[in-house]
């Protein structure tokens, strides 16, 4: 059969259409700049969907003292010194015009009786400055951008699979990819290329990402195009993810379930947190939280499943359903349970790539000519623990101010070099993976890593760990030249999974080489042979296959920020 291949162009291609990437390709349309957003997932169903608790501004509708140096200094030490101040400093100072944006493009906030936007507090927040809608803030930010695009008439191609970036000289000219229903082949010229295709929390085993995203498209196909990554190993675990069904494992259980009275127990019935931080209890960060109920995990006191208990059951029924609906309806629908009856069984769940592809603050764009990369994709903002809401003000910003960067750079271009030798590789890539029928199955293999990345780089590392799980990935690496890949008449996602594998497998090891060299215990990165936090590890880690990891040193803090940066108390507040 004929292999068909449809040729595209357009001044700047958008990879990703969850809101980082919408939100760059509104900017683009606005300016009145020809864009196009490619999308694996349905645009309606992107990751960003997920995001319950809110978006941070220093509006200062609340707390009238709140600024945006406050909120740069509470990122900056929350991020334990690792996140980059140049990126802090443009992302607080931006927000507040993130979310006019947002309210121009007919965003519903939630208000307080005279109209103003409310803010809530959310963990290590000197003030109230996160504004959210309801416990749907992400799902409401999606379809407002998905609204305004359309308002837009922005071409969105849906179930089309990036496998790779097409680059001549060290300058992206566009990128090469199929159709998941139809294998249709995909040539997509462009000046400039912006990369928003999510972080890499789905090569653990439990995570909060659902099947098939978060795989480490991203890193793959940056680095594949000459980029490299920062900070891999950072990796936001949260504390509650159910464990059952399989095919669900990882699904998060809101804090609000502990901000409401939820509490926990291992599986002698004991209240553990009065062991790890007996004044806040449930109410302790993500980071903490989530190391107490893997040490008790790990040290026996856990279910036969390796997990703990979170009792909400003890609360009023009208609580629960009134305050928790979501967290009730998820339990019933996924495993027929009554919340209001039964303890939930959960788990520390991959939740959040705080690392991601290396870029400059000022605009984002990487050592490859014309490729951006923002939203969980970059890297620079978070450092070793991100702040709540703090991710989605992040897409607002670096979408307008890298859409403003690629129509300057595909403007000040005086010709588009192509290449077709690059153009050929990248067919070759999809032939010969159509042709391979080794005896290795893909999704086998995706497992293999998720295992290993679960049992040697989880919450907890050590230099054996980290060794062996190194020593498994060479040997799933190398199962993976024997793969068999079979489209059937569902359609290509086989082959989409083989390229998911390349991926993980990629994103795996920067993720346990990193974990390697970072040999101190930093926010989310715990190493049990290295306890104490090292002051000469105050710096980014930055990989490729080429280098190896290399230590990035981090500018300083201006002295505006530094003076009001504190320890904020997270007492009552939730880091969601």
């Amino acid at each position: 059969m004929a292999v068909i291949e449809r040729r595209l162009a357009t001044t700047v291609l958008v990879i990703g259409t969850g809101g980082a990437g919408l939100r760059a390709a509104i900017e683009l349309a606005e300016s009145g700049v020809d864009v196009l957003a490619v999308g694996k997932r349905p645009k309606d169903d992107a990751h960003t969907a997920l995001a319950a608790g809110g978006i941070n501004a220093a509006l200062a509708t609340m707390d009238p003292d709140d600024s945006w140096q406050q909120h740069a200094a509470d990122t900056l030490k929350e991020s334990y010194l690792l996140a980059d101040p140049r990126t802090t400093q443009i992302v607080t100072q931006g927000a507040a015009r993130g979310i006019d944006d947002l309210e121009r493009y007919g965003m519903a906030f939630a208000r307080e009786g005279d109209g103003r936007i409310s803010q809530r507090f959310f963990g290590a927040h000197k003030f109230r400055r996160t504004a959210f809608a309801g416990d749907y803030t992400g799902l409401e930010i999606q379809r407002t951008l998905i609204r305004r695009a359309e308002q837009l008439d922005i071409p969105v191609l849906d179930g089309v699979y990036i496998t790779r970036l097409l680059v001549h000289d060290g300058a992206v000219f566009g990128a090469y990819g199929f159709d998941l229903t139809h294998g249709t082949r995909y040539l997509i010229h462009a000046d400039a290329v912006i990369l928003a295709a999510g972080g890499h929390t789905r090569i653990w085993r439990r995570t909060s990402s659902r099947r098939d995203e978060n795989t480490g498209d991203s890193f793959r196909l940056a680095v594949e195009a000459g980029a490299r990554l920062r900070d891999p190993e950072l990796v936001q675990f949260h504390p509650s993810g159910i464990i059952e069904p399989e095919n669900a494992a990882g699904t998060l259980v809101s804090e609000a379930a502990r901000g409401e009275g939820g509490v926990l127990r291992n599986a002698l019935g004991e209240r553990f947190m009065t062991r790890y931080d007996p004044e806040r209890m449930e109410l302790s960060t993500r980071d903490r939280v989530a190391l107490a109920s893997y040490t008790e995990i790990k040290e026996g006191r856990g279910t036969p499943n390796g997990a703990v208990w979170l009792d909400v059951s003890h609360l009023p029924r009208q609580t629960i359903m009134t305050r928790l609906p979501r967290v009730y309806q998820t339990l019933l629908d996924l495993q027929m349970l009554d919340i209001t009856r039964e303890p939930i069984e959960i788990a520390p769940t991959a939740h959040y790539s705080m690392g991601g592809v290396w870029v400059r603050p000022e605009d984002h764009s990487t050592d490859v000519r014309g490729l951006y990369a923002i939203g969980e994709a970059s890297s620079g903002l978070h450092g070793a623990n991100r702040l709540g809401g703090n991710s989605l003000i992040e897409l607002l910003v670096f979408g307008r101010i890298t859409g403003q960067a690629a129509a300057a750079y595909s403007e000040a271009l005086t010709a588009q070099p192509r290449s077709a030798s690059a153009v050929a590789r990248a067919r070759a890539e999809i032939d010969d993976l159509l042709a391979a029928d080794g005896p290795e199955n893909v999704r086998a293999l995706q497992r293999a890593i998720r295992n290993t990345m679960t049992e040697h780089a989880g919450v907890v590392r050590d230099e054996e760990g980290l060794r062996a799980g190194l020593a498994e990935l060479t040997a799933i690496e190398k199962r993976m030249e024997d793969v068999g890949v079979h489209p059937d008449i569902a359609g290509y996602q086989d082959l989409a999974h083989a390229f998911d594998l390349k991926s993980a497998a990629l994103a795996a090891r920067a993720t346990l080489e990193a974990a390697l060299e970072r040999r101190e215990t930093r926010g989310c990165h715990n190493r049990s042979d290295y306890p104490d936090l090292d002051p000469s590890l105050q710096v980014n880690l930055v990989w490729s296959p080429t280098t190896g990891v290399t230590h990035e040193s981090i500018p300083p803090i201006p002295d505006e920020i530094s003076a009001l940066m504190e320890d904020v108390s997270t007492e009552g507040k939730l880091v969601e």
